[in-house]
């Protein structure tokens, strides 16, 4: 015995399955500059800019990823969704 789809069923639709957050070049190269160091000091001096901007880009960052479904509210959460979008290698870490 076979089971039929109703015929309501919509044919199947891929969809990818991340989100693009939507980051601008500067938030994504505060991004992997955040990972890539050990200290938002560290960052501040890398990038040239305040520690409060650092940390303004990275609300904005993890705004960003919580908006587009992909909640990222710690430091290796931020590491794992660089990973999924290609923004950094594995070989860069």
């Amino acid at each position: 015995m076979t089971i039929a789809a109703p015929p309501s069923a919509a044919p199947f639709e891929w969809s990818p399955r991340r989100t693009d957050p939507g980051l601008s070049a500067r938030e994504v190269e505060v991004l992997i500059s955040w990972i890539t160091n050990d200290t938002k000091s560290e960052v501040s001096r890398e990038l040239f800019i305040a520690a409060g901007t650092v940390n303004t880009h990275l609300s904005r960052i993890r705004s960003k990823y919580h908006h587009a479904g992909r909640p990222a509210s710690t430091k290796a959460t931020l590491l794992a969704r660089a990973i999924q979008d290609g923004l950094i290698g594995l070989d860069d870490l």
